[in-house]
């Protein structure tokens, strides 16, 4: 089951990103970052009410928003979970009729089956890179740039 986040998926989420996080498959969030963008945030379930994936959308510009910190437990992966979290905040950005969703990713191939294209990161305005000050790998960023068109706002 696909669900916003609660105050209480904070730390299952925070786990989560932690364990990718330490492999350096994405970049971990602190817990005080995580309160900060509850609201950002959509989880998967499992029927024990159990977080075993997450994904947030964070509005970026009147147009441009951000899929972020999209994790699946290693032993729910394959299922699907990732994209239909993905598809669940391209909703969500369409209902606030954003045109453009960009995400920075280690896994472009995931995200090039969703539709992403490959950018250069120079293309996304710089105030999406106030995050990156506090990166650990700024200023030598390796994450690739993606951005998908959800074209014209429907009326």
């Amino acid at each position: 089951m696909i669900r916003q986040a609660t105050l209480t998926d904070i730390k299952p989420i925070h786990r989560l990103l932690s364990e990718y996080g330490r492999k350096g498959d994405l970049l971990p969030r602190p817990l005080s970052q995580l309160y900060d963008h509850l609201r950002d945030f959509w989880v998967f379930t499992d029927p024990e009410g159990r977080v075993i994936g997450c994904c947030a959308l964070q509005f970026c510009w009147e147009d441009l928003a951000e899929i972020r910190s999209l994790a699946v437990h290693p032993d729910h992966v394959g299922r699907k979970i990732g994209a239909q979290l993905v598809e669940t905040a391209l909703a969500e950005a369409r209902s606030f009729r954003i045109r453009r969703v960009f995400t920075l990713t280690y896994r472009p191939g995931f995200f090039k089956k969703m539709g992403f294209t490959l950018i250069d990161r120079s293309d996304l305005p710089l105030k999406i890179w106030s995050d990156c000050i506090t990166c650990v790998k700024f200023p030598n960023c390796d994450e690739n740039a993606m951005i998908l068109d959800l074209g014209p706002v429907q009326e």
